[in-house]
């Protein structure tokens, strides 16, 4: 920050040595980096978010589709606006633990949420994938879930380059909303 009579940078006491960069704050992301929300249980239902968010009302949840075995919900900390989650109802931490059922349901739901962020957000592209094990990158290694990451041409300003941070430009509820609105139906 300047002062508004002068070009010198602003004296940053106790955060270090002052220099030229701005700062954006986003202590919000503590919670993440802190774990809350994580299962503290290797048990279904024990602190497990993916065991309690299909009890929620799809709004409290930010449910986007229900479906016998699966369902979709908005990521709490998203890569990009419109990061979903496929998940199942059943508490598995393993993508061989699912039963048919649930692998050719996860499926589909993972086409119907490109359809629908296609629909309702104009995609390029995607990332699909999951993070089998703490080891690999799973957050919540206990209960398996799929990320559908919507990607789009340009989409990578200089934000994460320079700054570490993703400017979302809406809010998890209006998204949800929105996706909710363009899902496709069953018969489609």
């Amino acid at each position: 920050m300047l002062h508004s009579m002068t070009s010198e940078p602003e004296q940053q006491i106790g955060v270090g040595i002052p220099d030229a960069f701005q700062r954006l704050w986003t202590p919000h992301r503590m919670a993440y980096i802190q774990g809350e929300n994580k299962p503290t249980s290797p048990n279904p239902g024990e602190g497990c978010p993916f065991c309690s968010i299909p009890l929620k009302s799809n709004e409290d949840g930010l449910v986007v589709a229900r479906g016998e075995s699966v369902y979709a919900v908005l990521n709490l900390y998203p890569y990009n606006g419109g990061h979903l989650l496929v998940v199942p109802f059943r508490h598995v931490a393993d993508y061989t633990e699912l039963d048919d059922a649930e692998t050719d349901e996860l499926s589909t739901f993972t086409k119907r949420a490109m359809t629908a962020l296609r629909t309702a957000s104009g995609a390029h592209g995607f990332n699909i994938g999951m993070n089998q094990g703490a080891v690999a990158g799973a957050g919540i290694a206990a209960h398996l879930h799929q990320h559908v990451v919507p990607r789009w041409g340009g989409d990578a300003n200089f934000m994460p380059v320079v700054a570490r941070t993703r400017v979302l430009p809406q809010l998890l509820a209006d998204t949800r909303v929105m996706l909710a609105d363009a899902w496709p139906k069953a018969d489609s």
